[in-house]
Formats: structure tokens, C-alpha cells, sequence
């Protein structure tokens, strides 16, 4: 049974939550702040948190980036916040999803399963290179993709990617120059049906332009295909 710490200062909201996760057989625990909240993610081990942002004393942002030094969880950060450049800093934090408030039980729950779901791919994945079977190395121009180390290099220098960001990435290049829709990409790396908003996509393609390319404006690996959606220009064979 999958543990799931909540933390939000809105106690109605945090029960409501849990009374949802626990029909779904999810065990949870509560937190009512930060610094709580901040010490039972690294002493329960949960295999997801839910963060509200807006908290008196320790914010979900600096809740989010302390748990990043030390923890790869899933971490879906419920805000009431609507301004994109206030989700963009939860993600560069290291958050792997966000929710607006008010949100509806069902989308909540979709977002749990999907990320918790990632999570088991991604240890999969995890184990199968520890144990020898490791996946091809992948080299486009002036990028290097390492499956085994979850690793991208720009002209042999380490990129800082979160593990959403590298799965996005790992996913178009190695789909033989196709072109997603947004819907596409939610299903495949996000791991959840469309539900209504888009924009977390078109969030992490900025956020990887402006890690990948030497010139966001004008990129020349992650590209936009007007009025369908995006795609991975694949300049070399792949060795």
C-alpha cells in the first residue's frame, strides 16, 4: 500500500484529500505546514507527496527544493495560483506535476495514479541497468542521451534536468522524428489521459529549450510543428 503524505494548511482540504486517497487503498499521512510537512517526507518515505504552495513559514517551494537535495519522490504541487510563471518555478524546483485549486477529485486521483505509475517505470527502468541491461546510448549533434544515468550532456557538459524533463526528452528522440500532439505527450511521459489543460507541456518544452539549445529562441533539436504540436530533430545517426 502506497503511502501518500498531504500537506496543505487548509485542514478541510487535506482531510477531503484523504478520505479520497484511502477509497483508492492508499494510506496517507498529514501535514498542516512546511517544516512538517518537510520532516515527514524524509522520515515516512512516502511514495508521493501532495504540496500546497501557498503555506505561512515554509513555503511548498522551499519544501519542494529541501526535498530535492534529498529525495526523488513524485511531488504534485496543489496551488491556487494561475500564473504560469508561478508553476514553472515549482518544476524548475524539481516538483513533477501541479494541480490548480479548485480541483476536482477525479483529475487529483488521475494525476496520483499516472505519477505513482511513472515512478514504478522509472525503477524499472532503474534496475534493469544495474543489473547489465542497459539501453543504447543516443548522440544528435552536439547532445549525448544516456538512458542508463538518466543523463543528457550538451557539447560534453552535464545538463541539470529533473526526471520529467530528461523522460520527455529520452521519449521524442527516440520516436523516429514524429510529431506529438500535446494530448500525446501527457498520455506517454506524463502518464495520464488529457484533462483538460495543456499548458504543463508547453511549460516543460520552454524549460527544456533553455537547457538544451544554445539558442532557445531559435532551437534547433526541440521544435514547434504550427497548429499540431511538437517534435525532436534528430540531426545524427545514433551510435
Amino acid at each position: 500500500m502506497e503511502k501518500i503524505l498531504i500537506v496543505d494548511d487548509e485542514k478541510n482540504i487535506v482531510d477531503i484529500v484523504a478520505y479520497n486517497l484511502k477509497k483508492e487503498g492508499y494510506q496517507t499521512i498529514k501535514a498542516y505546514d512546511g517544516e512538517t510537512g518537510l520532516a515527514l517526507a524524509l522520515s515516512e518515505d512516502p511514495g508521493l507527496i501532495l504540496l500546497d504552495i501557498m503555506m505561512p513559514g515554509l513555503d511548498g517551494y522551499e519544501v519542494c527544493s529541501r526535498i530535492r537535495k534529498k529525495s526523488q519522490v513524485p511531488i504534485i504541487m496543489l496551488t491556487a495560483r494561475v500564473e504560469e510563471v508561478d508553476k514553472v518555478i515549482g518544476f524548475e524546483l524539481g516538483a513533477d506535476d501541479y494541480v490548480t485549486k479548485p480541483f476536482g477529485v477525479r483529475e487529483l486521483m488521475a494525476r496520483v495514479k499516472a505519477n505513482l505509475r511513472r515512478k514504478g517505470i522509472s525503477e524499472t527502468d532503474e534496475s534493469k541497468s544495474v543489473n547489465g541491461k542497459s539501453e543504447k546510448m543516443l548522440t544528435f549533434g552536439n547532445l549525448t542521451i544516456n538512458p542508463d544515468l538518466y543523463e543528457v550532456r550538451r557539447d560534453g557538459e552535464p545538463v541539470e534536468l529533473t526526471r520529467r524533463e530528461f523522460e520527455l526528452v529520452k521519449y521524442m528522440a527516440t520516436q523516429n522524428d514524429q510529431v506529438f500532439t500535446r494530448e500525446n505527450l501527457l498520455e506517454n511521459v506524463w502518464g495520464y489521459e488529457y484533462l483538460g489543460d495543456v499548458r504543463t507541456v508547453d511549460v516543460t518544452i520552454r524549460r527544456l529549450r533553455t537547457k538544451l539549445e544554445v539558442n532557445p529562441n531559435e532551437p534547433r533539436y526541440v521544435l514547434t510543428k504550427r497548429g499540431v504540436g511538437y517534435h525532436f530533430m534528430r540531426d545524427t545517426e545514433e551510435i
